[in-house]
């Protein structure tokens, strides 16, 4: 599964994706919260920064240009100043905008959030204050809209619709965008508002409710996997839908597609802040079916940057790069560090296509030492991925003789996999690592100081095509033959003593 996820997220590249629907300004006023008004029983928050970000459907715009794609905004915001902060936001982010409509009369919805903290410690959110326009748009400014619409879908690979229920996609401006996508094929992800008329999103491509928006459709508590597959089933069934996604927050999220249902599992997580979560799941959905994804795979991409959103405070970005490093970490875990050569073979083949440079030692490391952990330090400082070459129990006993190793392979494998600075750890028989060498392929080959005179195995391979050898300065005095002497010497039994 990591495998198919990492060439997945490695692979998105760069498509326009169209976000039209309700576009926010999120305001956070940052201050300390130290005592109580004495005018009235609520904190006295001392005002030390404010925040401007985008909200609503320019969330999920910001979240598409953090995950490399070309967000074009079509929707309506007011003719005012927080109309003009949140475009200036949208475009520093990177959006199209042209397709973002100033109405004036009309006021750009803004969610002002004040947050204080006592000590300077866990941010708390005190109240938000919403300042909106709810009516329907004119039909002068539904014609707008339209035609930008129009005008952008062409060049656009996918559509997302965030729909917060203030007005601009109702009917029939929602059943529109949705039928004209599908005139020229272009899939149609919707994040529903709250309600139990859907109708107007009826034959989109994919829709994204959370637990609560798909309870309030089907008419029941959603509080399993079983009520969220009827849910689901409800969904598609009701709307033509091609696949229908319930998020179940710190669950995952269920998936019917084709007449099938799955439960998509997350890992658990510290949960933050929800805000936004919905978001990045549209966002992620988008990004990756634009890309040729299934839907599956890219429902397990989007509860992984959602769990990643969810840590943070407040609606905010998830880039590539922590995707990656997510499923690195969940996959890579001490024993997800441990490979066999064929697998070990995939992960750094999908290493070199991020340009990562790669770094190979090896040895027996059988009672880890001091000396050890330096060296391993050294290793990793030389690139950004290091694999350790561990010999076997029958390599190193043919080395070290028959009283080694004194641990077994599979522990000393597991001890090195905990250690922050390795990455992969794989065995090999042979008594030297040439073979092993010429699988991984180094960047960079380390060996102690000590092999200076002796001469590195494989450092003519290495250099050959452009790689280098690096020797690290060992710690006087460590080493595990030494130290097992040393244990065998205050272990020795005493003369005259009973064995």
């Amino acid at each position: 599964m990591y495998d198919k996820l990492l060439k997945t997220v490695g692979s998105l590249g760069k498509p326009t994706v169209m976000i039209a629907g309700d576009f926010m300004l999120d305001v956070y006023s940052y201050g300390d919260a130290m005592r109580i008004s004495p005018e009235a029983p609520v904190p006295v928050l001392r005002v030390t920064g404010t925040e401007y970000r985008c909200g609503g459907a320019g969330s999920v715009a910001v979240d598409l240009a953090a995950l490399g794609a070309v967000p074009v905004c079509v929707g309506v915001v007011g003719d005012d100043e927080n109309g003009r902060l949140l475009r200036a936001r949208l475009v520093k982010s990177g959006c199209d905008v042209t397709g973002l409509i100033a109405v004036g009369g009309r006021s750009t919805t803004t969610k002002r959030r004040l947050v204080g903290a006592a000590q300077h410690r866990h941010r708390q959110q005190l109240i938000r204050m919403d300042e909106e326009s709810t009516e329907r748009l004119s039909d002068q400014q539904t014609r707008l809209m339209l035609q930008a619409y129009r005008d952008k879908l062409d060049s656009a690979a996918a559509v997302c619709l965030q729909d917060y229920d203030k007005g601009v996609l109702g009917d029939p401006v929602c059943g529109r965008m949705i039928a004209e996508a599908a005139e020229v094929r272009k899939p149609v992800l919707v994040d529903p508002a709250c309600g139990k008329d859907y109708s107007r999103y009826a034959g989109a491509t994919v829709i994204t409710p959370n637990r609560k928006e798909a309870s309030t459709f089907a008419g029941f508590e959603i509080d399993s996997v079983e009520s969220a597959a009827g849910a689901a089933e409800l969904l598609q069934s009701k709307l033509n839908i091609e696949a229908v996604v319930i998020t179940l927050d710190s669950q995952g999220a269920y998936l019917r597609a084709g007449g099938k249902g799955i439960f998509v599992p997350t890992r658990a997580r510290s949960v933050y802040d929800v805000t936004g979560a919905g978001d990045i799941v549209l966002a992620t959905m988008a990004v990756a079916l634009a890309g040729g994804s299934d839907y599956e795979t890219a429902v397990q991409l989007a509860n992984i940057s959602g769990g990643i959103e969810v840590e943070k405070f407040g609606a905010a970005a998830v880039t590539i790069e922590e995707i990656i490093n997510d499923i690195l970490s969940a996959s890579r875990g001490t024993g997800g560090k441990i490979h066999r050569t064929d697998s070990l073979r995939e992960q750094l083949a999908w290493h070199r296509r991020q340009k990562h440079r790669i770094v190979f030692t090896n040895g027996c490391f059988d009672v880890l030492h001091r000396g050890h952990i330096e060296f391993l330090r050294f290793c990793k400082l030389q690139g950004s991925v290091l694999v350790v070459g561990l010999n076997s129990d029958s390599s190193v006993r043919r080395i070290k003789g028959p009283e080694r190793p004194i641990n077994n392979q599979f522990d000393r494998a597991a001890v090195l996999a905990a250690l922050e600075s390795v990455d992969y750890v794989t065995l090999f028989d042979e008594p030297d690592p040439l073979k092993l060498i010429h699988i991984v392929r180094p960047d960079v080959l380390v060996k102690g100081s000590d092999w200076a005179d002796k001469g590195v195995v494989g450092s003519q391979f290495v250099e050959s095509y452009g790689g280098k050898v690096a020797l690290a300065p060992l710690v006087e005095g460590k080493s595990s033959t030494g130290v097992i002497e040393r244990i065998k010497s205050v272990f020795k039994p005493l003369e005259g003593t009973c064995k």
